[in-house]
């Protein structure tokens, strides 16, 4: 029984070999390969061995929650706030077999602050291959919308990205940066997708997941800090109750927040504003260290504080937060 097991193995290896060269190029090709191989060998099935080969969307592969938040608790420094509301949204959501819409989640905070970085832990915990993903799907405004004089096109040619990504794959993560550049109504086109509604165009929406990030409400962001730091409080003190009102009123309001006088809001379609808090030195120092991990260097105090102190802070006076995050960190670090 073991030897015909073997046969039938080595007999399917050459299909499965082709099968492998052609899967960048063509799918068909790739199928009739793999169901070859399957019906010789009588084991493992078309997809099974099809996603061997070729990525496939994990409609039910669940979040592993461990991973994601070890991910968040070692390599996002200062954000408290973010690591838990991004940590109970994304389980919750993933868990819930029946979700009644997409979850919608709008990161802001100035820059360097982690927002990207933590978009793309997020990509890599949903699909393996992160932002370089078939199902994971990154616009950047100042690329993809650069023309104000082109609002209705964009917003034509989103609707059908979205909803042609979004039948290939129900769970596909969709990321938008630089919101805060973002042609006022732009965003407004997705809203029919965001809403509860079971299927649009005999499309479902409810398990796919839209993050924004933006810059807007970084003034908001630090006004609470710093109020909190002057009375004596710690940043860990700091409530998401303490900033998300003010955040989803202050980005309603700016003009210049991608989500000005928007429907998403108006609507209630965004399920969490997440405030990334501006960066301390001691933050600074973290950052410093964990790009000498990963570059595989030994850990240099001195050169840490050199790297640090080269920063500047602000306000004025007090000198609390890095005006850059961590922005800075690879390209000065370069230097030393």
């Amino acid at each position: 029984m073991r030897m015909a097991r073997r046969l039938a193995c080595a007999a399917a290896l050459p299909l499965l070999l082709a099968a492998r060269i052609v899967a960048a190029l063509e799918p068909i090709t790739v199928g009739i390969a793999i169901g070859a191989a399957s019906a010789i060998t009588g084991y493992p099935s078309y997809k099974d061995i099809y996603c061997r080969f070729a990525e496939c969307c994990p409609e039910e592969r669940p979040l592993n929650a461990s991973a994601l938040k070890l991910d968040l608790e070692e390599k996002l420094f200062g954000q408290h706030l973010a690591t838990e509301v991004i940590l109970k949204a994304l389980t919750g959501f993933r868990n819930n077999k029946s979700p009644k819409k997409p979850l919608t989640l709008s990161l802001h905070g100035w820059a360097g602050t982690g927002k990207n970085f933590v978009s793309q832990m997020v990509a890599e915990n949903l699909h393996p291959k992160g932002l370089k993903s078939n199902f994971v799907h990154l616009f950047v405004s100042t690329l993809h919308f650069p023309h104000e004089q082109k609002i209705k096109l964009y917003q034509d040619q989103l609707q059908k990205w979205i909803r042609g990504n979004v039948s290939a794959c129900a769970s596909s993560v969709f990321i938008f940066d630089e919101m805060d550049k973002l042609h006022p109504g732009i965003i407004d086109a997705i809203k029919p997708f965001l809403d509860y509604y079971e299927q649009v165009d005999r499309v479902s929406y409810r398990k796919a997941i839209f993050i924004f990030l933006s810059n807007a409400g970084g003034d908001l962001i630090t006004k609470t800090a710093l109020e909190f730091w002057r009375a004596g409080k710690t940043r860990e003190d700091i409530q998401l109750k303490d900033l998300e009102p003010v955040l989803s009123v202050g980005v309603f309001n700016n003009k210049h927040s991608g989500l000005w006088r928007s429907g998403l809001i108006d609507r209630n379609l965004i399920d969490y504003f997440i405030p990334f808090l501006p960066l301390e030195y001691r933050h600074v120092k973290m950052c410093v260290r964990a790009e000498m991990r990963a570059r595989g260097l030994a850990i240099d105090e001195d050169i840490v504080t050199r790297v640090a102190d080269e920063m500047t802070f602000f306000p004025k006076d007090e000198k609390i937060y890095s005006d850059k995050g961590c922005k800075t960190v690879q390209s000065r670090l370069d230097f030393h």
